[in-house]
Order: structure tokens, then sequence, then C-alpha cells
């Protein structure tokens, strides 16, 4: 009888694995948003308001901006505070961050944001002048320090970076710039989580900071899910946030099924 009883209890608990759902069956909630060079995250107000109000806790990226490596270290510290599987999204610079900070065990996925993705060794210095985007074309437009920090000037801010948005948003932005070190865009990526797992792209159509074809490219590399939305700059999350928070839902909710 013991012997059956056994018996019995291994097969129910060998069905009960089967039928189980797996680790990640239950719904996505956390995505950690980045952001690019030369400004902070509060340009994700609107896809933050959009994303929260769905149900998902969205926690934002501050990063020094003073060098790849604290860049990197100050995303997976918003990683390591999540409770669960999270979706990482990049824009700009940010996608060269989540593409080395995604390794971390607790990411499941990455969306591009009008955003760079190297490989390994690569860095998007050298993939940009590959090539080249109005603003790689355009002398003087990037202003450095003495002490080897980077901006833009304010009138090219307004004119490539963010010529979509509302001129007073615009303005603020161009003239609360963080400053960010040279060495940021050129350090080669250690790291390319979009090798091991899924991606997302969206594509800038007038994009002047990074050129569209660049973004196209590494998007098909990575075999990302993509995007393009029409007539938007740079700044595409903050001109488009509705858009932008609707493909990044799509992208969560479908990791949780």
């Amino acid at each position: 009888m013991n012997y059956i009883k056994s018996c019995l209890t291994v097969v129910t608990a060998a069905l009960l694995a089967a039928i189980a759902p797996p680790l990640h069956a239950a719904p996505l909630k956390n995505i950690v948003l980045v952001h690019g060079a030369w400004v902070d995250a509060s340009g994700w107000k609107a896809v933050f308001d959009i994303l929260t109000r769905e149900g998902f806790m969205v926690s934002m990226v501050q990063e020094p901006e003073t060098s790849f490596a604290d860049d990197v270290t100050a995303a997976r510290r918003v990683l390591d505070m999540q409770d669960g599987p999270t979706l990482l999204v990049g824009h700009s610079y940010g996608g060269s961050i989540i593409t080395e900070a995604g390794v971390h065990p607790k990411v499941v996925g990455l969306v591009y944001v009008a955003a760079h993705a190297p490989d390994v060794g690569e860095d998007e210095a050298t993939l940009g002048k590959k090539t080249p985007s109005v603003l790689g074309k355009t002398e003087g437009a990037i202003r450095k320090t003495a002490d080897g920090y980077t901006y833009l000037a304010p009138a090219d801010f307004l004119k490539l970076f963010a010529p979509d948005l509302p001129r007073e948003r615009a303005t603020f932005a161009a003239y609360s710039q963080v400053l960010a070190a040279a060495s940021v865009f050129s350090t080669p990526l250690t790291a390319a989580a979009w090798k091991t797992k899924p991606s997302w792209g969206v594509v800038a159509e007038h994009d002047q900071i990074i050129n569209p074809d660049l973004e196209r490219w590494y998007y098909k590399r990575a075999k990302s899910e993509v995007i393009e939305i029409k007539g938007a700059s740079h700044v595409v999350f903050e001109s488009h946030p509705r858009e932008v928070a609707a493909f990044i839902s799509k992208a969560a909710r479908s990791l949780g099924k």
C-alpha cells in the first residue's frame, strides 16, 4: 500500500509540474526607463504617466553621465530594486546603457527608442561616423568644456534635438542640459543583451541626432520588432508619447504571456 501511495505521489507531482505555468506567466509589471545624453529622466514624464495609468510599476534611471561605467552602474542599481521580471527601455545613448546593463537577470526584454544598440567591442561614436546623422555633419554643434564634457549649442539643440516639441519646453531642455563626458560615446561595450533577450525598436523618421538608417540597421541586426513613427524627431518619446507608450506596453504584455 505504501508503495502504491508513493507511486501516486510521484505521478501527481509530475503532472502538476507539467501543467504548472512558466516562471514568467504572471503579467509583467516592472518597466525601467533610461534616458539619453544631455538630458535627464524628466523627459519620460508623459510616457511614465500613461504606463502607470495602465497599471505598470515604472522606474527611471537618473544617469550621472560622468562615464559609461557610471551610467551602467546607475541602471543596474535601479534594476536591483525591481521585485521581478523587468522590461528595460532606453532612448538614444540610453540604448548603449541598456545593451550593457540588460544582461541583468531580472531583465527579460529590451525596448530601443531612437537608440543605439552596439555589439560587444563596438561603440556608438564609431558606428555613428559610419552612418552619420545631421548632427554629425553640423560643425560646431557639439561643444566641449575644458575638462572634457560635451553639450549641444542651444540653437542646435532646438533645431536638431527637439524641433517638434513646444518651443517653451525645448528651450528649457536646451538650457538645462546634463553635460556628458565625451568618453561615454566611445567606450566599447563588453556585453550585448539583445543577443539573448527579445527586443523592440522605435525608429524616429526625422531623427537628426542618430541617423534613422542606423537605427533600422541596429534593430534589424538584433531581430527586433520595429515600428517607425512618421515625422518624429529624436525626442520621439516626448513628442509622440502615446505611440511610444503603447509600443512599450505591447512589449511588456507580450513578455507577460
